[in-house]
Formats: structure tokens, sequence, C-alpha cells
């Protein structure tokens, strides 16, 4: 496949960055939001630039689309490095509980210095940042206990001005619009964020997404991709688009596959995890 060369960085991109520098300076921890079916893919490499030494804590959201076991290497090689991490679905539920302690123990430090210059219950100032569509805004709504952000289930819903949520009176959270980097330093990467929803699918060729996502099926979750679709076998890619489009009925008149159906269904069911819980980053071992 050729170079992508796709440049994400609209005009309020640009500026939320030039905004977060200034934010920074007022900043005790910082919270950056993955998607857990790419830890990697979803991660900023400009936030650790900007971010310093500031304290971080790593979620990994929607855990419940994301491969556990891949999910579990992934939160024991942050924790290796010195990081906190903890993987949550924000809908379901799930670690929901323990996004307050994390918090805490990720504060800790910050606390302790505070402590011996006697200074005791002053909040704790946390930045929330992320790629768009990882769940920010359904983060702070959930933490804070209340509707206060507006949610979307597409990139790009949070684009106002940074937003201060006073959180009990522990935490102070500031809300950024979501930021990508100005490149992909891969095709890879950029394939796997359309297949999350992170960046809009007419950025890229259909059909190149397709046959991306399910050569990686094919590759790793086999199983999954037969039972969804019903498939006979998994030799040939594009036999397996045509028995997709021939079993989801995606057809014209007189039966010829509408290829472009087909191609639309199936990113559908990856990106609402319809096929099962599948990794697109991986670690191996």
């Amino acid at each position: 496949m050729e170079n992508l060369n796709i440049n994400w960085f609209p005009g309020h991109m640009a500026k939320t960055r030039r905004e977060l520098q200034e934010k920074l300076k007022l900043i005790d921890l910082v919270i950056e939001l993955r998607d857990a079916r790419i830890p990697d893919s979803s991660a900023n490499p400009m936030l650790n630039s900007l971010i310093g030494e500031k304290n971080k804590l790593i979620i990994l959201c929607k855990s419940d689309m994301a491969d556990p076991v891949q999910t579990k290497k992934f939160i024991n090689e942050y924790e290796a490095g010195g990081a906190f991490a903890l993987d949550v679905d924000l809908v379901g539920g799930k670690n929901c509980n323990l996004i307050k302690p994390y918090i805490k123990k990720a504060s800790a430090s910050i606390i302790e210095r505070r402590q011996k210059k006697g200074i005791i219950n002053k909040e704790i100032k946390i930045m929330v940042v992320g790629i768009p569509n990882v769940g920010k805004s359904t983060f702070i709504n959930k933490i804070a206990g209340k509707k206060s952000l507006n949610t979307g289930n597409k990139p790009g819903v949070t684009k106002n001005s940074n937003i201060w949520i006073k959180i009990n009176n522990e935490f102070l959270l500031l809300d950024t619009p979501g930021i990508l980097w100005p490149k992909f330093e891969s095709n890879d990467v950029a394939l796997r964020l359309a297949l999350c929803g992170s960046i809009k699918d007419e950025l890229l060729p259909i059909r190149e997404l397709t046959v991306f996502g399910i050569g990686y099926l094919k590759e790793y979750y086999p199983d999954l991709l037969k039972a969804r679709y019903r498939l006979e076998s998994l030799e040939n890619t594009e036999d397996i688009i045509a028995e997709i489009g021939k079993n989801r009925g995606c057809l014209r008149k007189g039966g010829e596959i509408d290829y472009e159906k087909v191609y639309k269904a199936f990113l559908q069911d990856v990106k609402n995890a319809k096929i099962g819980a599948i990794s697109y980053d991986r670690r191996e071992g």
C-alpha cells in the first residue's frame, strides 16, 4: 500500500496544543485516556514532550471491546515502567469504582510534598487528555457523578474552550478537546485509528481499510471472524469479502455484490465490537 500521507491537524487542534502548553503550568496530574483496543496507536506521542515530568495516570477506555489478555499485558507493561494504569469500561461500569483511588495513588507524591510544606486540603488539579472519541467526556461525567459535558460516539464532539469541573473538594478536572498529532508515523497507525473510530472513515480508502481489518482478524482472531460472518474458509481475502456480502445481503439487483455496502457493514461491526473483543495493537509472549 502506498503511504497514505494523512495530515490530521485542524485549526482547533493546533490551538488546543498551544492552550495545553499554557494550562500545564497549573496542572498537578495528567490523566491520559487511551483506547484499550489500540493502546499504542491511541497514545499521542506529542503528549510526553508537553507533559514533561508531571505525574501521569493512563486509563485504557472501552476495555469491554478489547481482548482482555492483551489489555492485561499492556497494563503490566505500564506498571513495570513505573506508571499508574487502569483499564475501564465507562459504559458498563467495569473498574469505574477504582478511578478515584487510582487518581489518589497517582497523586500521592504531590500530596506528600505539600504536607511537608504544611499545605493541606488543597485540590489536585488534573488535566484529562486523549485523542478524539476515546471517551473523555464520558469519563469526566462518570467521576463527576452527573452529566456535565457533551458526549458523543464520533470524533470532534468536544471543541469548545477548556472547562474546569470540580469533583467534591479533592479534585479539579480540566477537560480538553481531543487532539491527534500532525502526521501519522505509519499507515498501520492511521488504519487502526480509523477502525476504532478515532479518525473519520472518509480520510482513508474504505477498501484498503476493510482489507487491512480482515487481514488482521484472519491472522489473530480467525474463529471470531468465521463465527460472525458464517465463513467456510479464510484462505482468500477477496473471497471473504464476497462471502460477507452474500451472507449479509449486501447485494444489488440481480444478485451482484454491492462491495461498498460490504465495506461499510464490516467497518461498522468492527467499530461496535460486533465481531468480538479484539485488540488491534498487541504484545506477543
